[in-house]
This record gives structure tokens, sequence and C-alpha cells, in this order.
């Protein structure tokens, strides 16, 4: 962006400093090489600031190395070396002292010239590395550099955290910390159950026990996405990329081509980044790729880029693509089994933040792909409800069910494949349906619900969706997100009785006549001859 904006103002006539500021952990990142490798072709003044920090710093720190270490471990070099010792070995009593002064020598060549070369192979002035502490020193050379002519990269080296000490001792924890009390750098408060993110590893590591061809693969987010557990107990299975997220999917599709059983963990904002890669890469061939998608839904104060709220929408309309979302912690288990015993690319949606602390199962099954889950019948209203949003229109149902109004609800659990079978029988016995999902609206799994009503002829029953709007939601705490575009218990409740209201208006004394079938106040309505996910009737 600053490159465009740097040719941008040349175009215009108008003179002015285009500054990026970069960090370390971005030079892993395919797109920021990208347009370094163009601004070092188009000779434009611009500079960019990089801020070495030594977080993320493994991974650019070891390609660079990779291409430092074919300067000084050619052939020629190291011929030349040993020459050189072998004569310094010859002179006696001070050849061992002059040896010593060499290598020294040699190791300070490389730190000053080789971290260099790299950015001006690709065009650009090198400058530094200087201490990004030392305002003295970095004023006058920002100054500087700011006069040169040219693609320039000014090196910077500062400490994530510095001057304030529980932060330079966890800097990955402080990276984006919830609140914490200032004195001690400890949490405000504690989580009373654990988090879905632990819940869906901990399946991950089980399946990982009995498979040995099951991998997790991250990019540069382990601590985040809960694999640090998994590291330490399968060290050669968990494989952190940096910064890559295209790459993790191509990868995590080259390992399945040949039996492995991948697991790409991801958080759900970020696999947009490989968007192309999961359509061409993993869908086209059909492979078993399972994508454990993190922080889907509202993530509070991560802000507005980091929401998951298009992946229902981004990944449905993927051919060969499964798409799963949990109700709870019990059934993400059996979902991420399913992911990773399933033939075919699928995604595992889970939410930020802690579990609903409902009863574990000590075995995890494989749930049958395509099949949602009955959870209450009902006449007057269906809510069809994906993931998070599943115990909010349960209790909403149940609110309604005192009113007098009688409210199926159906955990849809996919999003793709939808259980065409279920949502058909249960909106042909209702008067109006409603679907709820944490999610954007446009395209996502009320459209999909829309669709499946459609091609099933039935298009005389109004539908509501409740959703994500079509803009960008705000950074706040996720409750308060929730309150407000309407995805709690309380929200579903409300939209639904203003449906039904305003549907029960329009049947007036037709429906006093029809001869529906209608639950009464607190009775379960049966849908003979349903049958639920598992097998079993329902409505019994």
């Amino acid at each position: 962006a600053a490159l465009g904006m740097a040719v941008a103002s040349r175009l215009a006539g108008v003179k002015r400093h285009v500054v990026a500021v970069i960090g370390d952990g971005a030079m892993t990142a395919g797109m920021t090489l990208e347009g370094m490798h163009h601004a070092g072709g188009t000779k434009r003044d611009f500079l960019v600031v990089l801020n070495d920090n030594q977080m993320s710093i493994s991974k650019n720190v070891g390609a660079i190395s990779a291409y430092l270490n074919r300067t000084f471990t050619g052939e020629f070099f190291i011929k030349m070396k040993e020459e050189a010792r072998h004569l310094l070995r010859s002179i006696p009593h001070i050849g061992q002292d002059v040896q010593k002064m060499a290598h020294r020598a040699e190791e300070l060549a490389k730190g000053l010239i080789l971290p260099g070369l790299l950015f001006e192979e690709l065009g650009f002035q090198y400058v530094g590395p200087i201490d990004g502490h030392n305002f003295e020193h970095l004023l006058p050379i920002l100054d500087h550099v700011l006069k040169l002519k040219g693609p320039v990269l000014l090196h910077v080296i500062t400490k994530k955290g510095l001057g304030y000490e529980p932060a330079e001792k966890n800097p990955v924890w402080f990276h984006a910390c919830p609140s914490f009390v200032r004195e001690t750098g400890a949490p405000a408060k504690k989580p009373s159950r654990p988090s879905y993110t632990a819940h869906a590893i901990d399946a991950l590591t089980k399946m990982a026990r009995q498979d040995k061809k099951v991998v997790a693969i991250t990019a540069a987010m382990c601590e985040g996405t809960g694999l640090t557990g998994f590291e330490k107990e399968f060290p050669d299975r968990l494989y952190d990329v940096g910064i890559a997220e295209q790459h993790a999917v191509t990868f995590a599709a080259g390992l399945a081509t040949q039996g492995m059983k991948p697991a790409v963990c991801m958080y759900a904002t970020f696999l947009q980044r490989a968007y192309d890669q999961v359509v061409h890469d993993v869908a086209t061939q059909n492979l078993p790729v399972a994508f454990l998608i993190d922080r889907g839904g509202l993530v509070a104060e991560d802000g507005t880029t980091h929401h998951g709220a298009f992946d229902y929408a981004y990944l449905r309309h993927v051919p060969n693509m499964v798409v799963m979302a949990p109700k709870d912690e019990n059934e993400l288990q059996h979902m991420v089994k399913t992911s990773l015993s399933y033939d075919g690319p699928v995604s595992v949606r889970y939410p930020r933040g802690a579990c609903l602390g409902v009863p574990m199962d000590q075995e995890m099954k494989v749930l049958p792909v395509g099949k949602g889950e009955l959870l209450r019948d009902g006449t007057d209203i269906a809510i069809v409800a994906i993931g998070v949003t599943v115990w909010h229109a349960v209790k909403a149902a149940e609110r309604l069910e005192q009113e007098g109004v009688s409210v199926a609800v159906i955990n849809a659990r996919f999003v793709k494949p939808l259980d065409h079978e279920l949502i058909g029988q249960v909106a042909r016995h209702v008067r109006c349906v409603l679907t709820a999902e944490e999610g954007a609206k446009m395209g996502g799994f009320g459209s999909a619900v829309l669709e499946s009503l459609s091609e099933q002829g039935i298009t005389n029953v109004p539908t509501k969706l409740m959703g994500l709007p079509d803009w960008y939601i705000e950074q706040g705490p996720q409750d308060l997100l929730r309150e407000k575009y309407g995805l709690t218990a309380e929200g579903i409740y409300q939209e639904a009785k203003t449906l039904w209201t305003k549907v029960s208006a329009g049947l007036g004394a037709q429906q006093a006549g029809s001869d529906r079938p209608r639950a009464r106040q607190g009775q379960r309505a049966a849908f003979p001859g349903l049958k639920g996910a598992d097998g079993d009737e329902q409505g019994s």
C-alpha cells in the first residue's frame, strides 16, 4: 500500500515522504517480499522501517541465514579459509593468536555486511541495524535516510514490552492480552471453564495419540491456537510455518497427498489469506485436510479485522468442502474426530472464549456428515441455528413456549452439506422460520437454509435471517457485541416474537380454523417418522 501511495504521489506531482513500518515477523510473509521486490524495481523514493524485536524472528532469520551462509560457505570461500589457516599456523609464536583474530573478524563481517546484502539484492539501500530505543541516535538517522533517493530499508532493533517487566518476560501473552493487573501483569480475571480452543486441541491431541499420521500446522500462532501442549508431546508432528497462511494450506495439501492427516489450526480471519489455496490446492483435489478454525464469530477486543464473520460464506460455496460448527464443547470433540476421519476437506469452526461446561462424552465419535439434530419440536416457529447460537435459540424457545408459542429448534451442525430432509420436514409443519448464526448474513448459513427451502419448493413459509449485518463489526466485548446484534437468547426471543406476531396477525380467522397440528403449552409435538442425526426417532 505504501508503494502505491509513493507512486501515486509522483504521478500527481506531489512531493512527500512515504514510510512503511513493518515487523520482522512480516518478513516471513510472501506479500511483504512481493512488495519489496516490486519497490526495489521501481526506484521510487520510499522508506521501509524494519522493526526487529525478535518476535516471530526465527523464520525470517532462518531464511536470511540461509542466504548469508551461501556466501560464507561457498567452495571458493572455504578453500581460501583453509589455506589461510594453514599459512597462519606456520607462523612461529603468533600464528595461533592471529588465527583467532581472523575468526573474530570473519564473524564481525557476517554481522556488519551480510544482513544488508539480501535487501540490496532486492534494490534497497540498507541502513542499520540501529537501536530503536535510543532516540538521540534514531531521529538524526531518520532525518538522513528520508533525504536519500530510491528505496531505503532502515533496520531498527527493539525489545517488545520494554519498560514493563511482565511484558518483557512474556511477550507472547502480552501480544494480544485481555485486561490484566498492572502491578503484576496477571489476568484481571481467570476463566471459570476451559476454552473452546483448549477442547479442540485436546481432541486433536487424542487423535494424534491414536494415529501417527495426524499432524498439526499453524502459521505463527502456536500459542494462540493452543498448540503448545501438542508441540511438547509431538514435537516432530507440529509445523509452524511462520506468517504464511497460503503456504500452510498448500503444505497441508502436500502432506495429504502422501497419506498424512493434516490439521490446519488457524484463526477464521487469517484463513481468508489462504482462500485461493483452499480452493485450488485442497478442494480441487478433494484432499483430506482438516481446518480447525478458531475465533469464529465475534472475537471482542482484537478489533474489526479479527472478527471471524465471513468463513461460513467463503467456505460453503467451495465444492467438496464440508463445513461444521458445534453447539458446545462436547459436540466439538466429536467434530474434530469427524474432520480427521473424513476423506475430503472439512472445516470445524469454534468461537473464542470459555465453553458452556456441559458433560463430556468419554469416547469421541464420528458424526454422520450432513445430519442435523432436532432439539425441540414445535408447530408455530422453527429456529434453525448453528454453532454458539444454538443454546441461545433453545432458551428463547423455552421462553416463547411459556407464552403459548410452540417452537421447534434445529441444531444444524453442518452449514454444508445441510440436512435438507430435517429442515424440510420441520418447515412444512410450522408457520414461520428463523435462522441464527454468528456470521455474515449475506451468503452465510441463513442463505443456505433459504436455498434449501427454495429447492424443496417450500416458498410459503415466512423466513427471517439473524446474523451479522453487511458492514465491518466494531471492536468491543463479546457480550456487548452479541447483545447489540441480537445474537443472545434475549435477542433471538425478541426477533422470534416479532416474527410470530406479524405472521399470526396475518393468519386471522384462517389460523383459528387450520387443521395443522399444534402443540399445547409445555407439550412437545411429534413429527412422525422424522429421524435424528443418530438414527433415533425424534419428537417422542
